[in-house]
């Protein structure tokens, strides 16, 4: 279900922030004096030009993260402005000519200088295809599902638009069903190479034209080869997701383990698996910051570890009991894989 349009009027009007949750919250040195809302803006991205930890931003704005779940669309053309006095900062939404809504940032806002870039308006189209999609599996999870018998014309790699045949495939859970091939288990590298989970990949969608012991359907999306064999499993309802970006409320110390789609190289916009699920307190919407471990040698040619280094955020997106999906949102330069994730 499409969600409403909410207005920026009613974010900034719920404001109620506690001096102790707000007297860490820096603005940014080159804060803007305002900003014009424009289509596809989301508050993180707004937040993002005015402070130096844009995930904070429902403190800022201070309405309850169960109340408004999805507050990317909000009123083209609202008026966000920035007022810089000798007794603090404060935020003004400009809501018409004959009047101005305001909403103070208490207590005064430090500035201070960085060089980190800002962190991006969540691009939700890179990780709205993953969220309807059961990537992590049991152990021969799909060893019973339908599977892919082939084509009439004998062809080896199936794509959209192909017409497949399908054995075992149940008349009882719909005509939308995905297509998934199971892959590499997914260890736990601070646990004794623990198995977390099996992760299964997503290979694309078909719909059923006919039902029977032998059943046809037709591949109606391809991310990648389908062969005989890939499994099927029902397509589920669109999932309402949670986007607001905020802090984990305890420590977390975790580990990238896998990057998803076989790419080597981790960077912005690369989706993760991370050893921390539901159980070690992670939710969606987390958002948490990557380090590099490194070491050196010292003057006698022993081997020491360096203070972890900072290099980039990931926003969680899905959850599983033991493991995440992470988007990587910044990066300052390579991640790699075993790098460490944290509460910011």
């Amino acid at each position: 279900m499409r969600m409403p349009i909410i207005s920026m009027i009613f974010l900034l009007g719920l404001l109620s922030v506690a001096p102790a949750q707000a007297a860490n919250i820096i603005l940014r040195s080159d804060a803007p004096d305002h900003y014009v809302v424009v289509p596809g803006d989301t508050l993180w991205g707004i937040a993002s030009r005015f402070l130096k930890d844009p995930w904070r931003w429902p403190e800022i704005w201070g309405f309850n993260r169960e109340q408004v779940k999805n507050p990317h669309k909000i009123y083209p053309g609202d008026v966000v402005i920035l007022d810089k006095t000798s007794h603090g900062s404060r935020l003004r939404l400009a809501e018409d000519r004959g009047g101005l809504k305001t909403v103070k940032l208490s207590p005064q806002i430090r500035t201070e200088q960085s060089s980190t870039a800002a962190i991006p308006s969540i691009p939700a189209s890179a990780i709205e295809p993953f969220l309807s999609q059961p990537l992590v599996i049991e152990k021969d999870g799909l060893i019973n599902a339908p599977y892919i018998l082939g084509s009439s014309e004998n062809r080896v790699i199936l794509s959209a638009g192909n017409i497949a045949y399908v054995s075992g495939l149940p008349e009882d859970k719909g005509s939308a069903w995905q297509i998934f091939r199971p892959s590499k288990a997914l260890k736990d590298p601070d646990n004794e190479n623990q198995i977390l989970g099996y992760e299964a990949t997503y290979l694309g969608n078909v719909k059923v034209s006919a039902f029977a012991d032998i059943s046809t359907v037709t591949i109606t999306r391809a991310s990648e080869e389908i062969l005989k064999g890939d499994r099927l499993v029902p397509a589920p309802d669109t999932i309402f997701n949670n986007y607001v970006p905020h802090a984990p409320d305890s420590a977390i110390n975790g580990r990238i383990i896998s990057v998803y789609g076989g790419v080597t190289e981790i960077g912005k916009g690369a989706i993760v698996t991370l050893n921390k699920g539901e159980l070690d307190g992670l939710e969606m919407g987390h958002v948490l910051a990557i380090y590099r471990k490194s070491q050196a040698k010292n003057l006698k040619e022993e081997t020491v570890q360096l203070p972890d280094e900072r290099t980039g955020l990931v926003f969680v997106f899905r959850v599983f009991e033991k493991l995440a999906y992470a988007l990587v949102v910044q990066s300052t330069q390579s991640i790699k894989i075993l790098d460490a994730v944290k509460t910011p």
